[in-house]
């Protein structure tokens, strides 16, 4: 009798772990897109990524903004990139822990991320978090971004990146859609 007992007992209690399990396992994603836009390319790929997950949305302003003119943005993106420089942000978005998943997408300066981007990484302890990054580009692709935000972001779990090239960010939706299939975000 006390076997009986003892087993059914078991038994509920695995059906309940279970139950919980799959219920765990199929609750959605909270997702973030965070980005750096100069030129407005790195928008257009964050507000299609936005548009096919539902994702919420933030956009990384450093405080003091960046000079219009190609050539100065161009001289001061090196000197930052080369320099290890962190710029201060506008704001931060609230409460970043509630997400699974963020987004990160920058313009690729000098192969690699923005520095705005470098510092909205570093201001968090990202551990146990899973990292897309995104890239716009004129040729030089991810670079070696990649490696840098894996740096940046101990602990976390980094996705293979989308480099899109900045001329055809307004055609890059299916290619989007295309990724987040790949990275298993969307069916």
């Amino acid at each position: 009798m006390k076997t009986k007992i003892i087993l059914t007992a078991l038994t509920a209690m695995m059906i309940t772990h279970d139950g919980l399990n799959a219920q765990t396992a199929k609750a959605p994603k909270k997702m973030l897109v965070a980005y750096f836009s100069h030129s407005g390319n790195t928008r257009t790929v964050a507000e299609q990524i936005r548009e096919a997950t539902g994702a919420d949305i933030f956009e990384i302003e450093p405080a003091a903004a960046y000079p219009t003119n190609y050539q100065a943005v161009v001289d001061q993106a090196k000197k930052e990139v080369n320099s290890g420089f962190k710029p201060a942000l506008k704001s931060k978005p609230e409460n970043l822990g509630k997400y699974d998943i963020i987004f990160v997408g920058s313009p690729c300066w000098w192969y690699t991320i923005a520095p705005p981007v470098a510092t909205f990484l570093s201001s968090y302890d990202l551990s146990g978090k899973t990292i897309a990054p995104f890239m716009t580009h004129e040729g030089s692709r991810m670079g070696h971004s990649e490696a840098d935000i894996k740096k940046l972001c101990a602990g976390a779990t980094l996705l293979p990146g989308l480099p899109v090239r900045g001329g055809s960010v307004q055609e890059a939706a299916p290619e989007v859609a295309k990724w987040l299939r790949r990275i298993g975000v969307i069916e």
